[in-house]
């Protein structure tokens, strides 16, 4: 009994650790998952490209224009609703195209064939000042509600600039007005002019004819300040001439056109900029004569002609040539040694500065330029004096004209440190000045 008990025991654990082996084992073995071929996986909703059609979208936007017609006020809640319902990140072009044209625009500036229109749009608009203020602030409200349309506004800006040929005389008119006003509430940036500078645009008058109008606008919305930082920001300060054919590209040209249209505040700006762009030009071919080691004969005659030719005084002369002689060199960064540096080198360029304070009125602001350069640049703090020690020995200033400076002509960055420099010079120029007078009159 006992035997068949352990016997029984015996070939119950041995089936226990077969069958545990047995799961084990399969287990640490891949199962082959049934795969099918060619299975096709569900495309999410949002993942689906739809088929661009604007078609629709344009009878919606046709179909409530017509509905609130001029009431621009209507026009704009209507804009502000529909962008709940309607696309108008992808249809933002055909949504600016019927706003400003009443429908699509063909390349080229027509519109399309298809009949969708409405007559309530900027270019059936009133053909005056307060009325493109009305559309602008349509425009302003619809953009801030929906600030994606931002860059797809100022690109829609600059096609229609390039489709100027294809609208008419007042239609531009119309547009040039709204585009003023657009710059002047920053709703578009300045960079849009670049549209402007087509070759066929200029070449045909329609560039100049269409900033005169936009100009008006945006100075009377702003002041010519506003509009000179704008173009600055974006390079166009410098290119206001690019405006008209290269025949006709000359800052006298440029001067009375704008001022016949009654703008001459923007012909005095792009003169102003015109003499900036001269003297820039002047001091970079000073230096490179300087580098070169031109004779200074040479380098003076060469500014002089500029000086003719672009009308440029004595006084701004020499502030041009101060500038360019401390550019030319790479100052030592040590205060003590910048001022032996700085003596040494103004030494072998007095000669060019002399040649350019004939005037008394030129020592003066040479003398400021000296001061407002020492203050600017830390380690000639201590240097001023020295300098005009050394310039008035090499009789490029006048005791009169340091005397001056130092009562009354003198600007205020560092004015006491300077003045405090300068105190023992001063009193020693007066002391000369005063023997000087008084044996005169012992030789009378």
């Amino acid at each position: 009994h006992k035997w068949r008990f352990g016997l029984a025991k015996y070939y119950n654990n041995n089936a226990l650790f077969s069958f545990s082996f047995r799961v084990s084992f399969m287990s640490n073995q891949k199962i082959q998952k049934p795969t099918l071929t060619g299975q096709r996986f569900k495309t999410r909703k949002r993942d689906e490209k739809k088929v661009f059609d604007p078609t629709q979208f344009q009878e919606t936007i046709v179909q409530g224009l017509n509905q609130t017609g001029s009431d621009l006020d209507a026009v704009a809640k209507f804009l502000d609703a529909s962008g709940a319902k309607l696309d108008y990140r992808r249809y933002a072009e055909t949504l600016f195209d019927i706003l400003v044209a009443g429908g699509m625009l063909a390349p080229g500036g027509t519109l399309s064939d298809d009949l969708t229109r409405t007559e309530f749009c900027l270019f059936t608009a009133q053909e005056d000042l307060e009325t493109m203020q009305a559309y602008a602030q349509v425009f302003n409200k619809l953009i801030r509600r929906y600030k994606y349309l931002e860059k797809g506004f100022e690109e829609e800006i600059k096609k229609l600039l390039l489709f100027l040929k294809g609208f008419t005389e007042s239609e531009r008119n119309k547009l040039a007005m709204l585009t003023g006003i657009l710059l002047a509430n920053g709703n578009i940036s300045a960079s849009i002019l670049n549209s402007l500078y087509n070759e066929n645009l200029v070449k045909e008058g329609v560039s100049a004819a269409f900033a005169v109008k936009l100009f008006k606008s945006w100075i009377h919305e702003k002041d010519i300040n506003s509009v000179a930082g704008s173009l600055r920001k974006v390079g166009m300060d410098n290119r206001l001439l690019e405006l008209f054919p290269a025949n006709k590209r000359s800052c006298e040209h440029f001067s009375k056109y704008f001022t016949d249209a009654g703008l001459k505040e923007l012909s005095d700006f792009a003169r102003n900029q015109q003499a900036i762009g001269s003297r820039k030009e002047l001091q970079k071919e000073l230096q490179e004569q300087m580098e070169r080691g031109d004779a200074f004969k040479d380098i003076i005659a060469s500014a002089r002609e500029e000086m003719k030719k672009n009308n440029i005084s004595e006084q701004t002369m020499i502030g041009i040539v101060w500038t360019s002689v401390m550019s030319y060199v790479e100052w030592n960064k040590k205060e003590e040694l910048v001022t032996e540096q700085a003596i040494k080198h103004l030494k072998q360029y007095s000669p060019l500065l002399k040649a350019f304070t004939s005037q008394g009125a030129s020592e003066i602001l040479l003398l400021v330029k000296m001061q407002e350069y020492c203050y600017d640049n830390i380690h000639f703090m201590n240097s001023f004096q020295k300098i005009v020690v050394l310039l008035y020995k090499a009789d490029v200033l006048s005791e009169e004209a340091i005397l001056k400076w130092y009562t009354e002509a003198h600007v205020a960055k560092g004015r006491s440190v300077f003045l405090e420099q300068m105190k023992k010079f001063v009193e020693w120029l007066k002391n000369a000045e005063e023997e000087s007078e008084s044996e005169e009159e012992e030789a009378d």
